[in-house]
């Protein structure tokens, strides 16, 4: 068929595309990848690095999150190239005894499904941290939480994909237009870099996923949500793990905060993430603004003073640089990790809005196992399918 024909061709070269690579290739498929920049230059570069349970809707989510933690953890013993894993746990910090309440009922029915959740009271948040407000009842912390680099990881699973099982990634190549000959199956992908066939596409784009969809006539339902970070830096370490604060969960899933008006339009809500290099990240951030990604410093204002609400102590810490990113958010909180029905041979993973890092192992696994046809899948697809969308659609 030529040098430029794989079994699968990726589309997308971010931490997502990156894991379904190495699977895919392990299993011994011939992968091309496309990426139109470079490695990681989208989302995954843009976001904090954390394989996260704690702000996972308690059942399906959570326990996928669990899957991927365990998987990350293989990982880290199993690729040549380390990425920065740690696993030290996760917190979040309730503001007044009314989220107190919501975050008992939060570990409740965490517990329930076996997950490792237990409640804070005032004095464990002091022993997290001296710089966190002496005013705070309390939290709930989950013990399986991890964090990895997200740029060292997509890295490292690139690295193992191409050198130990032959996989093939090509950089600065734009996809411009995908066809399928109805005869042989075969897609035909037009790009920047001349023309590739592939009997299988994985369209793990992010918030282009719709643009490469629209290609094949699908209307994928992949909207960008925008994020801020903040980059910081202090003399004496802050903390240890990641901290965010139980709003957080409200803000992620849409609710109503008794905050100012500001911090409400933002969807601002602490995030705190110490790094290897010993700087913090604090985010976070939620707005649609479709595509722009330029840095507000109005925004960046609120989020330096909500983190000033919980860490009244560092109020001395200085911004090395702020940057936002784009998540690719679905309605329902879910990423489509699917074949498409419509289109024999045409896959989707994307649509893991700020989960991305956290569910790219278990999304790769799954791919991987839904290509390859088999029998038995890590977790059950059927909440992941492309078709929940459509079949929402009111005939009338």
């Amino acid at each position: 068929m030529g040098v430029n024909h794989a079994e699968v061709v990726i589309i997308g070269g971010g931490i997502v595309g990156s894991a379904i690579a190495y699977f895919l290739s392990k299993q011994g498929l011939d992968v091309t990848v496309l990426e139109k920049g470079e490695l990681a230059s989208g989302t995954s570069s843009r976001c904090d690095g954390n394989i996260l349970a704690i702000d996972k809707d308690p059942g399906f989510d959570s326990q996928m999150s669990l899957v991927s933690q365990k998987i990350i953890d293989e990982l880290s013993r199993e690729l040549a190239c380390p990425f920065e894993y740690r696993a030290p746990g996760s917190i979040l910090v309730c503001e007044t005894d009314e989220e107190m309440e919501a975050a008992q009922q939060w570990v409740n029915r965490q517990k329930a499904l076996g997950l490792p959740f237990r409640m804070l009271d005032r004095q464990d948040i002091r022993q997290e941290s001296p710089f966190l407000a002496d005013d705070l009842p309390g939290g709930l912390e989950c013990g399986t939480d991890s964090t990895v680099n997200p740029y060292l990881l997509t890295y490292s699973l690139f690295d193992d994909a191409q050198k130990k099982y032959g996989a093939r990634v090509c950089l600065r190549t734009e996809v411009t237009s995908i066809n399928r000959d109805r005869v042989t199956g075969n897609f035909k992908i037009s790009t920047n870099q001349g023309e590739f066939t592939a009997k299988k596409i994985v369209n793990a784009a992010g918030v282009w996923a719709p643009h490469i969809g629209q290609m094949v006539g699908l209307d994928i339902p992949i909207v960008p949500r925008k994020g801020h970070l903040i980059v910081a830096s202090r003399q004496v370490p802050v903390g240890l793990r990641k901290v965010m604060e139980f709003g957080y969960l409200i803000s992620k899933f849409g609710g109503r905060r008794k905050v100012d008006p500001l911090t409400e339009k933002y969807g601002v809500a602490l995030v705190f993430e110490p790094t290897e290099s010993q700087n913090f990240l604090i985010g976070s951030s939620r707005e649609f603004v479709g595509f722009d990604t330029h840095v507000n410093m109005e925004v960046v204002r609120c989020m330096a003073r909500r983190t000033l609400r919980f860490y009244p102590k560092i109020g001395d810490f200085q911004i090395i640089r702020t940057y936002t990113g784009l998540r690719p958010w679905t309605k329902d909180h879910l990423p489509i990790v699917s074949a498409v029905h419509e289109v024999p041979g045409y896959y989707i993973a994307a649509g893991h809005e700020g989960d991305g890092i956290s569910l790219a192992a278990v999304t790769g696994k799954l791919i991987s196992q839904i290509i390859t046809e088999q029998s038995e899948t890590i977790i059950s697809t059927e909440p992941l399918k492309f078709e929940r969308f459509q079949e929402r659609v009111d005939p009338t």
